[in-house]
């Protein structure tokens, strides 16, 4: 029996990830499979992958790729989702601003530098043909330390997935104002060069069943109500976001790497291309 260790954001995105540690799908392939949530996303799973705390973590795709194009040793297996985010761009309840225009020269929550709230908060200025030069920061670690910082005025607005923080909404601490949708598949599975010189026999035992998963997921009985139920959201909720939302088992297509490169490079997050050899196993 092998031990993995397994990163990812505490969301409802990674569910077959769970059914597959708790339904012994792993095991059966002779892997013991542990997981760690992480509360900060991509950012903070970038450093645990460098510092040898994970093996393989489900990342952002625009995030993953910046950490390649910055010289991180990392290596792409796959997409794991390849329909793309919905970014939600909330503000606390009870500020003055009601419309996106109100967010211009305004202060972003992000949890730290290199996240997706981070990289998405670029995006979603340049599609409002903002100067993003002038773009100001708040670091808050996570979803909770945004909520604290936008409910005391050290930040105005933060992006983030829409469906997580809709709770948050429904209760009045956030209202968002739109959405933000990435222009490329949300989510891949990336380890180390590290992890792959010495285990590379095992990325396909362990991707097989959670591909299989993945890939019946939405037929599974009585679904919607263990999304629900699991991650605390509204059952009406849960069906739009399972409407919305495909899985993948394929590798990142080179389209897809190109496209993240251009956009990352058209807003002066990355400074060098890379060949899409360089970024696959």
């Amino acid at each position: 029996m092998t031990n993995l260790k397994i990163g990812g954001v505490p969301e409802h995105f990674n569910l077959p990830w769970h059914l597959c540690i708790e339904q012994g799908d792993f095991k059966r392939n002779q892997i013991d499979v542990s997981w760690t949530d992480f509360h900060g996303g991509t950012g903070e799973m970038s450093e645990a992958l460098k510092n040898g705390e994970v093996d393989i973590a489900v990342m952002l795709t625009e995030g993953s790729i910046k950490e390649i194009c910055d010289g991180s040793p990392f290596k792409i297996l796959q997409t794991y989702v390849k329909s793309p985010l919905m970014w939600g761009i909330h503000v606390h309840a009870h500020s003055d601003f009601h419309k996106i225009e109100d967010l211009k020269n305004q202060t972003a929550a992000i949890s730290r530098y290199g996240s997706g709230s981070h990289l998405m908060t670029y995006v979603h200025a340049h599609n409002q043909d903002w100067n993003t030069e002038h773009l100001d920061f708040e670091t808050t670690q996570n979803l909770a330390g945004a909520k604290k910082s936008l409910t005391e005025g050290t930040s105005d607005y933060f992006l983030w997935e829409h469906f997580t923080t809709k709770p948050l909404v429904d209760e009045g601490i956030f209202r968002r104002l739109g959405d933000e949708p990435t222009p490329w598949p949300c989510f891949v599975i990336v380890t180390t060069e590290g992890f792959l010189k010495h285990h590379s026999e095992l990325v396909e035992t362990l991707l097989e069943p959670l591909n299989h998963k993945s890939k019946t997921l939405k037929s599974l009985p009585n679904i919607e109500e263990n999304i629900s139920e699991r991650y605390h959201l509204k059952l009406k909720d849960v069906k739009n976001w399972l409407s919305i939302t495909e899985w993948s088992q394929q590798q990142i297509s080179k389209d897809d790497v190109i496209l993240t490169q251009k956009r990352l490079k058209d807003l002066n997050l990355i400074h060098q291309e890379k060949s899409y050899s360089e970024f696959i196993f």
